[in-house]
């Protein structure tokens, strides 16, 4: 199919120059000499070229790529937009969570008219934040984007997951994301306000937030949860999950994640090995067993820690953690 007199000389490189990712407005093509016509013919089924929202132009057939979709969002969106909610998190690091849906989380100012569409979210605010560019994207801050993704999430274990990992992975700390939920909109803060309280009580994930409920059944004095241990040469041996310090029992959650690949998997091997050698009582429990498995666990924590108490201690030496102070 011939381009038309338009790509015939300058004017193709043109519309190639001023297309980001193979994405251009509609107007914008026109503005270049290409016909409508040509243009919504071209965005026919079948055609070389695609609509992948309204005015939007991806100039090429095939699957659009994250990036296009997420350029093309923009563009439809306008000037001044931000990507915010969960693809904004993944993009600053944030790795636990709901999986991503496809769908792209946009704030634009309180003033502005783009409507919801397809697979754009588009939210007004009076709020808008100074955007944090990453690969030339603008993205709303870390605590911004992952309370913005919080509210939208109806499972208290994803928003748990999410907003511990931001925090975690030193990309923002607990009292930014108070701040933020306490400055955001009221409509579905119920969640991340509630699961800020377990973060901010340290509470690295959603599995240690069961944990603490399986605790509470058992009758046991409150561990001290992760808490790095020491040999008695002063070597760290590991970080345990939950630690009851006066009988040396270990609590290891043991998430499949770690067990995805053979190199995460012969390390907790390596430290299960350090804990046992120490004379460490140790007591694995996978996640879902909090979950769905309670009671046993609960009788497997009472069994473990009277095994404990029946041996003389070793000599090893845990520290206590320090809270995590919001703010």
């Amino acid at each position: 199919m011939r381009r038309g007199a338009w790509a015939d000389g300058p004017g193709w490189a043109a519309v190639r120059a001023a297309a980001v990712q193979d994405v251009i407005r509609a107007a914008r093509l026109v503005g270049l000499g290409v016909p409508e016509s040509t243009v919504y013919a071209r965005c026919r089924s079948g055609g070389p070229w695609q609509l992948l929202l309204p005015g939007t132009v991806l100039l090429a057939s095939g699957t659009p790529t994250p990036d296009q979709l997420l350029v093309a969002a923009l563009q439809y969106a306008g000037d001044g937009a931000v990507v915010t909610g969960l693809g904004a998190a993944r993009r600053h690091g944030v790795r636990r969570g709901p999986t991503p849906d496809g769908r792209v989380h946009l704030l634009v100012a309180h003033d502005r008219q783009p409507a919801s569409c397809g697979y754009v979210v588009v939210e007004r605010t009076r709020r808008m934040p100074g955007p944090v560019h990453r690969r030339g994207f603008p993205l709303a801050p870390v605590a911004r984007a992952v309370i913005d993704a919080a509210r939208r999430i109806s499972d208290p274990r994803e928003a748990v997951e999410l907003l511990s990992d931001a925090v975690q992975r030193g990309l923002c700390t607990v009292g930014e994301l108070v701040d933020e939920v306490e400055a955001a909109q009221r409509q579905g803060t119920a969640v991340p306000r509630a699961m800020l309280r377990d973060v901010g009580a340290g509470s690295r994930s959603a599995a240690e937030r069961d944990a603490r409920a399986v605790w509470r059944a058992t009758g046991l004095p409150e561990p001290w949860w992760n808490a790095p241990v020491y040999d008695a040469d002063g070597r760290l041996i590991g970080i345990a999950d939950g630690w009851w310090d006066e009988v040396a029992l270990a609590w290891e959650i043991n998430s499949y994640a770690w067990h995805l690949g053979p190199r995460n998997y012969a390390r907790e091997q390596a430290r299960a090995a350090r804990f046992a050698a120490a004379g460490v009582t140790l007591l694995p429990t996978i996640p879902t067993r909090l979950r769905h498995d309670r009671a046993a666990v609960v009788a497997e924590l009472r069994a473990a820690h009277l095994h404990a108490a029946s041996r003389p201690r070793p000599a090893v030496r845990a520290v206590r953690p320090e809270r995590i102070a919001a703010g």
